[in-house]
């Protein structure tokens, strides 16, 4: 059979056949990737107005050196180099970054957004050669299940900077009594709306499926493989609303320190 020649030609950087609004989801991911990033690197050089009476910004907890009273070891360490500012979130926001920097949903979200590798499905990205990430730098990416396990821990810390925000120091007594201020709501949100993503992420799924057959006794592995397969199916919300209110959080306790926010008590 005579077969009519084809002409291939190369798409140009965009180019689609795709009728709807595509760039648009990339651009508000880039929108809003970009603003938590710009605030929370600006909050991070503060190294003030992170702490209210029993709140403390998740931006620097689990806080090891500072000058507030929720210091782990007292004030700045005498090893830090002279002259290179110091806050307390240097010590400790590598690791949380690193969790969501290196995390499946995310690497999906930015490197469209950020990299255009594609910017959408069916459109044209700007390379001709795909490396993936079985080579450097982007094998880096492996190391998610490790982040996994500092996250897992900053969980515990959280809740435990929650429950210090549930109790407050009478000034008439000195006496910490229990209490509910606007701010221990903003801290306990925060734990749940991270627990949720943490939680809900694939690396911790598989840790929990691994050889779930074999192993069908343990009930209770198999009741948390089913809870965090059931947060996973809302991994992206959760990671989005997780990175909202850890940034609020943050503002927040920093405007109540400020006194341009007033932290109403409840009870």
């Amino acid at each position: 059979m005579a077969s009519p020649g084809l002409s291939l030609r190369q798409s140009g950087f965009g180019a689609t056949s795709r009728p709807d609004a595509w760039w648009v989801q990339p651009l508000l991911v880039f929108l809003g990737l970009s603003a938590f990033i710009i605030y929370s690197t600006w909050a991070a050089f503060q190294g003030a107005h992170y702490h209210l009476g029993p709140y403390l910004s998740p931006f620097y907890s689990p806080e090891f050196f500072g000058s507030s009273s929720h210091s782990w070891f007292g004030p700045s360490p005498g090893w830090w180099p002279e002259g290179v500012p110091f806050s307390p979130a240097f010590l400790i926001l590598w690791a949380p970054a690193g969790f969501r920097f290196t995390c499946y949903y995310y690497r999906g979200a930015y490197y469209k957004a950020f990299w255009a590798d594609p910017p959408s499905c069916a459109v044209a990205e700007p390379r001709q050669h795909y490396r993936g990430e079985h080579s450097f730098p982007l094998i880096l990416q492996n190391v998610h299940r490790y982040f996994l396990y500092l996250a897992l821990g900053f969980l515990f810390v959280l809740a435990w900077d929650a429950w210090k925000g549930l109790w407050f120091e009478d000034p008439a007594t000195g006496r910490t009594e229990f209490g509910i201020g606007v701010g221990s709501l903003v801290l306990v949100v925060n734990v749940i709306l991270l627990g949720s993503y943490t939680l809900g992420c694939h690396s911790l799924r598989h840790l929990l499926g691994g050889r779930l057959d074999s192993l069908a006794r343990f009930r209770l592995r198999r009741q948390a493989h089913a809870c965090s397969t059931c947060l996973n199916r809302r991994h992206m919300l959760c990671a989005w609303m997780s990175l909202f209110w850890v940034g609020f959080s943050d503002l927040y306790i920093r405007l109540c320190s400020m006194g341009i926010w007033t932290d109403w008590r409840i009870l």
